[in-house]
């Protein structure tokens, strides 16, 4: 049989640390009314000259080195984004020139704050599937420039980041099981629906969100395919080492983690200092875990997570 696990991981986050004191100067808010209903203490905001590219290129250069490879060793690049550097090319094709790696291919995953696992679900049957060796998988967001900041229910919960991964092929499991969902029935709830039409942009340009309709589907949601993942997979909820869940809303994350009788000991949370970096937020999560000694080789992991379309899914791997 033939398997992918992950040789090495990265991360970037911008320079600038924009705290819940500084968006109350711009906007009507307080550190204490964010904090109470997100967790959330401060995201990173990338400098105006800086694209999604930029962010996942330095992520990849951190992956690359942890993988201990090369550029040219890899044969596939998959970016998961929702704030893509244009229309066309795909951010992939971007970060495949800034890394000096061309002819292989190299495309975009859209699911927005899912779209990592998609992705990494992607790259694990290119490779079970004999199609690739080494494939590079990222997630990058530039989420505040799809912000309206007067709107102080979204633009205190968003910040920028990137997060990566290489995957190998293996003889032994890496990636157990995997679960992915979507049902567009809920497109309205959470989205940005403008689109570019005779050159002038057409429709919303900023993020909408309905804050307690995308809790309550999310708690459910996350809860459920988590659980079903672990079943199929034959693992225990008690032999997971470690939780890593999209970083979107601390309430949530600690709801699915009761329900999954996760002690938050077991959890990894960036939220705080990171806000929700959508794509970005797992891989950002897992790097900073395994850079700092919590995640280690041989333990099981289950990352988990729900975005706008909506699109939601599972993953479980040992690391």
């Amino acid at each position: 049989m033939t398997y992918s696990r992950i040789l090495g991981t990265g991360s970037y986050l911008p320079e600038l640390l924009m705290t819940n004191a500084m968006l109350a100067e711009r906007v009507e808010t307080s550190d204490e009314w964010i904090v109470s209903r997100t967790g959330i203490r401060a995201r990173h905001i990338a400098a105006d000259d800086q694209k999604t590219s930029d962010l996942a290129y330095l992520a990849s250069l951190k992956a690359i080195e942890s993988a201990g490879i090369e550029a040219g060793e890899l044969d596939l690049i998959i970016v998961a984004t929702t704030t893509p550097d244009m229309v066309f090319p795909s951010t992939a094709c971007i970060l495949q020139e800034k890394l000096g790696v061309p002819g292989i291919p190299a495309f975009d995953v859209q699911a927005v704050c899912a779209g990592f696992m998609y992705a990494l679900v992607t790259a694990n049957n290119y490779i079970k599937a004999g199609m690739a060796r080494k494939v590079l998988v990222v997630g990058a967001e530039l989420m505040s420039r799809i912000l309206d900041w007067d709107d102080r229910r979204t633009c205190v919960l968003f910040g920028d980041g990137a997060g990566a991964m290489v995957l190998e092929v293996s003889d032994e499991p890496g990636l157990l099981h995997a679960k992915l969902a979507a049902d567009g029935r809920y497109q309205g709830i959470l989205n940005t629906p403008a689109q570019i039409a005779g050159g002038k942009i057409q429709g919303m340009p900023y993020l909408h969100m309905d804050g307690p309709a995308v809790f309550k589907f999310a708690v459910k949601a996350l809860s459920d395919i988590a659980e079903k993942t672990l079943d199929e997979a034959g693992v225990a909820q008690a032999d997971v080492d470690w939780l890593v869940p999209h970083q979107a809303n601390l309430r949530i994350i600690e709801s699915t983690a009761k329900h999954l009788k996760l002690s938050m000991d077991k959890v990894i949370v960036t939220l705080p200092e990171q806000g929700n970096t959508s794509a970005a937020s797992i891989p950002l999560a897992f790097d900073c875990a395994v850079r700092d000694g919590r995640i280690q080789r041989g333990q099981t992991v289950l990352l988990e997570g729900i975005g706008g379309g909506f699109a939601w899914g599972a993953v479980l791997l040992r690391f």
